[in-house]
């Protein structure tokens, strides 16, 4: 695996910010950045959308294959680095999500995959994550007010940032490109 450590959320189960903001989802094309089991992209190709999604771990990639399969819906799925010569294409998304994945070279590229009026949905750590665990490296976990800062020039549409459950700290945005 490259330097990020990719935190798999475990379980089978969407992430509970993305099933609590569908409706603002426009239909479409979806792009899973660093999609990991595929539990969220199995979610959204359920709910009628297009997904496709990449993972660095080719196992993460044929488990999201295999549960797309016993789920009975499709999805396109790809072993790549995102930190070697991917890049998202342009224009291309109605929404790219991305959850506990920091890379923040993708951030420019995520912005311009997404066409006007898409979205994008990313959660991750952020730096009181120290207080819970992993990952510790200030490299994987956002400063206060760093991700809205970085879709400052969309229309930010849900935004949470803090301890949850007393267990973990992370910041999530649902924002429109426009």
């Amino acid at each position: 695996m490259g330097n990020t450590p990719h935190i798999h959320q475990s379980g089978s189960q969407p992430a509970q910010f993305l099933v609590d903001n569908i409706t603002l989802l426009p239909k479409g094309w979806v792009f899973d950045v660093a999609m990991g089991n595929g539990r969220n992209a199995i979610y959204l190709a359920s709910m009628g959308f297009n997904v496709e999604g990449v993972d660095i771990s080719f196992e993460a990639v044929n488990n999201a294959l295999e549960l797309a399969r016993k789920a009975g819906v499709t999805i396109r799925a790809e072993t790549v680095d995102l930190e070697t010569k991917y890049s998202i294409k342009k224009d291309s998304y109605n929404i790219i999500i991305c959850f506990y994945y920091l890379q923040r070279s993708l951030i420019t590229q995520i912005k311009d995959g997404l066409k006007v009026g898409g979205v994008v949905v990313y959660e991750t750590y952020i730096v009181d994550q120290t207080k819970f665990g992993r990952p510790k490296n200030p490299d994987y976990l956002l400063e206060h007010n760093e991700l809205l800062d970085m879709f400052r020039d969309f229309r930010c549409l849900r935004y949470h940032e803090g301890i949850v459950e007393d267990r973990m700290a992370t910041a999530s945005i649902v924002a429109e490109k426009i």
